[in-house]
């Protein structure tokens, strides 16, 4: 007898075993009926791949006067183009589906890469007007600057949530963050490319206020970059005359204040409804950078005040989204790394936008998804590949 009932104790053991695990097989089940979890983010989705259509095809309208010009191809940089957005969206979808965990894990490695790229620029990178800031991969050109603005928000994050409550404090709010935005932003002075520089601050500004440093750091930090600002522009004579020209472009109207002015004719004679797309004057040749940095003046010429208004309201909607998703991420570190790179997005719009309808002086800002760059391109569609990775964590209920 004793043996059965050995193996009904047995028995009964392995049946309650398997009634655990059912139930926690249940309560999974419920929480799926409640839940959907690893989906990205329909809307950032959606938007980031009409923006870029959009701006593919303003590449095309505003490049091939320039591209038929120089190369005999009318097609040649809208075809490149064109190949970069199709591996950068294969790049951003594959990415989103990687753990954030798992991306951390390179955030100071890319930092290390992106300093030691830096250095090198000024000893074989390519020079462009009085500034050497690219380096030649024979297919394409590549900004380490770019690179290095994806490192600090990576890094910053990490090191934020590492600090946590000693964010606070001078020696770890404050000290490791500003050495690495010093040595940055001293590598980038070498180049000279002061605008890359800026939005670095910039960003570094809001990683540490993210991350919980106290306001009266910034104080003190932004009267040491106003300090050195001075000293910059001081030092740097091709700056001060870009305030001038800034100040009164028609001082110098066939020189350096032909840019910005021929960038005004565009915006101005495109007036409410744009002259038509495909139909833009100062694309042949009269506006430099007019498929680069001052497509937007292309934009504003070919679609009118309606159009760019349009196009602006998709890069909000966009940038509210990103942020949307930042602040209901699963957890600080994530939070950090999404509000990061849509507060990047913000800003190289604004400041793009800001350049080419003289708000501010000129400087080398693209409008991403907009002006020609491949590699810059693809770096903007794996940073927003990690914004939809972050969102692929927020559990969204189910209607019903």
């Amino acid at each position: 007898m004793a043996p059965q009932y050995g193996g009904a104790s047995a028995k009964a053991a392995e049946m309650n075993s398997l009634s655990d695990v059912g139930s926690g097989l249940l309560e999974r089940t419920k929480g799926r009926k409640l839940f959907r979890v690893g989906s990205v983010d329909i809307p950032f989705l959606m938007l980031t791949m009409i923006i870029l259509g959009i701006g593919l095809i303003m590449v095309l309208s505003a490049s091939f006067a320039r591209a038929y010009y120089e190369t005999g191809n009318p097609t040649k940089y809208f075809v490149k183009q064109l190949l970069f957005s199709g591996a950068g969206v294969i790049a951003m979808l594959a990415i989103s589906r990687v753990e954030l965990s798992f991306i951390s894990r390179f955030s100071f490695p890319l930092l290390g890469v992106s300093i030691i790229l830096l250095a090198i620029v000024p000893i074989i990178g390519v020079s462009k007007g009085d500034a050497t800031r690219w380096i030649d991969l024979k297919v394409t050109t590549f900004q380490p600057s770019e690179l290095a603005k994806l490192a600090v928000i990576l890094s910053f994050a990490s090191l934020s949530c590492k600090t946590k409550e000693k964010m606070k404090t001078f020696r770890y709010g404050i000290l490791p963050f500003g050495i690495i935005l010093a040595v940055i932003v001293g590598l980038l002075m070498l180049e000279p490319h002061i605008s890359a520089s800026i939005i670095i601050i910039a960003i570094g500004a809001i990683m540490m206020f993210l991350g919980g440093a106290e306001i009266k750091w910034f104080v003190m930090l932004g009267v040491f970059v106003g300090a050195a600002g001075a000293l910059i522009l001081a030092k740097f004579g091709y700056a001060i005359d870009r305030i001038k020209i800034w100040q009164d472009p028609f001082s110098d109207p066939l020189g350096k204040g032909f840019q910005i002015i021929q960038s005004l004719y565009a915006i101005g004679s495109g007036g409410l409804l744009g002259v038509g797309l495909g139909q833009s004057r100062q694309k042949y040749l009269y506006l430099p950078e007019e498929h680069n940095d001052y497509i937007f003046s292309i934009v504003c010429e070919e679609l009118g005040y309606i159009g760019a208004i349009l196009i602006l309201t998709l890069f909000a909607l966009l940038i509210i989204r990103g942020f949307w998703i930042a602040m209901h991420a699963k957890n600080r570190y994530s939070t950090m790394v999404a509000a990061g790179l849509t507060a990047l997005l913000f800003l190289q719009v604004f400041f793009n936008v800001a350049v080419v309808t003289n708000l501010i002086p000129c400087t080398g800002i693209s409008l991403p998804f907009f002006s020609y760059g491949g590699t810059a391109l693809m770096l903007q569609l794996a940073e927003m590949g990690i914004v939809l990775g972050i969102s692929r964590e927020i559990p969204i209920k189910r209607a019903g």
